[in-house]
């Protein structure tokens, strides 16, 4: 007779040392607190609601011939590569995207990784150690900061887009490598990369810029920041999350260096993540020639934040935006929650940065602005936050 296993539930659990559970008990109570929920999980969107969550800028993640393109691929792909990727960097075996990226946004080699974060931390272990010194953006995203950390590297922040205090940083700590996001995720101001590249000529030092919130939407052809003013060849180091235009989930290093040969035998994610899978690489190579094409879009895309933006302007709200990122300060996190729940009631979705994005009593709003957004919407979300400020009361800065 089969051993048969019965099924039972065990209604004890194991409690957790005490040191832990402190922990545990401190998180929930600080964080797990607006309707059982984190401050950043609201409702579920509706059909007809205006919702700005997303850095679909073009509106790619339904298009029909990338979609189309995954399946094919799919179907087509006998070859499943369940490894690490410092196995598969050769160069007879290197996808053919890294050169077409390369050639894209001007720089001599690109490496393709798993996520923006693990180019980010990637690179940065791997050029940074304990003699270095890293200028660092006060605004710039987690993942560079983190690289550095972890890098070990001499951290200095410089006031967010003050070249003047980055300045006088590098002259009381010595040269470095300079950091910044080309367009910030979340107020969408944009970094002064003229004069940055001039001050890191000054002083002999190197150059990482993010151009994530960039990279498909400015420039020839979506190609960035970097080579719509001509400084591609004069900055050392490029990187991107293609998780934003591109829209998928994967990420890149750019170098006008030998660095990239490198950093697979480096950098940690690099190292200890499985490769990138070749429908992966089909989709990310289709995806490029369709950003490639939509210039239209693009154009409607910065009319669009441009009424936006003027919009909120208008209704007195201070708004730092230079860019199809454009953010709301809410201040506390209590208001940023009422805030919140009186935007979804009425079909206006944005995103919430608090803690740690933001510091405790400047919480945001984020509105990501993207090719499909109408002036209906745009009406739609004003009228909104005007209702918001005049008939609730609630603070929008």
């Amino acid at each position: 007779m089969p051993f048969k296993m019965e099924k039972t539930m065990s209604t004890n659990k194991k409690e957790l040392p005490s040191f832990l559970q402190t922990s545990l008990d401190f998180y929930l109570k600080d964080l797990i607190k607006y309707d059982d929920q984190h401050l950043v999980v609201g409702d579920k969107p509706k059909v007809g609601d205006v919702v700005l969550q997303s850095n679909d800028y073009l509106s790619l993640a339904n298009n029909t011939a990338i979609r189309e393109t995954l399946k094919k691929s799919v179907d087509l792909c006998n070859e499943s590569i369940l490894m690490s990727a410092v196995f598969v960097h050769k160069d007879d075996s290197k996808p053919t995207l890294e050169k077409q990226l390369s050639s894209y946004v001007n720089f001599d080699n690109c490496l393709l990784f798993q996520s923006g974060w693990s180019a980010n931390t990637s690179l940065l272990q791997t050029i940074c150690t304990e003699d270095v010194n890293v200028y660092i953006d006060f605004l710039a995203h987690m993942s560079l900061w983190e690289g550095a950390r972890s890098g070990g590297a001499k951290i200095t922040p410089f006031l967010h887009n003050n070249m003047r205090h980055l300045e006088k940083m590098i002259k009381r700590n010595g040269p470095g490598i300079i950091i910044v996001d080309s367009v910030y995720s979340t107020v969408g101001t944009i970094a002064p990369l003229v004069e940055l590249v001039a001050i890191a000529k000054k002083y002999n030092c190197a150059t990482v810029i993010d151009e994530s919130h960039s990279l498909g939407v400015y420039g020839k052809h979506g190609a960035g920041i970097l080579d719509e003013l001509n400084l591609s060849s004069e900055v050392d180091f490029m990187t991107a999350s293609l998780a934003k235009t591109f829209a998928y989930r994967a990420g890149a290093v750019w170098a006008n260096n030998n660095f990239t040969q490198c950093i697979p035998y480096v950098g940690y994610p690099a190292i200890f993540s499985s490769t990138m899978l070749p429908y992966e690489l089909d989709v990310l190579e289709k995806t490029l020639h369709v950003i490639q094409s939509m210039d239209d879009a693009r154009s409607y895309l910065f009319k669009q934040s441009q009424k936006l933006r003027a919009g909120f302007r208008d209704l007195g709200i201070t708004i730092r935006s230079e860019s199809q990122i454009i953010s709301i300060e809410t201040g506390e996190e209590d208001n940023t929650y009422e805030v919140r729940k009186y935007l979804e009631k009425n079909g206006v979705f944005g995103s919430i940065f608090c803690r740690p994005a933001t510091s405790p009593k400047h919480s945001i709003i984020r509105f990501s602005v993207n090719s499909s957004l109408t002036d209906a919407q745009i009406d739609k979300i004003l009228s909104t936050c005007y209702s918001a400020i005049h008939s609730e009361h609630l603070y929008i800065k």
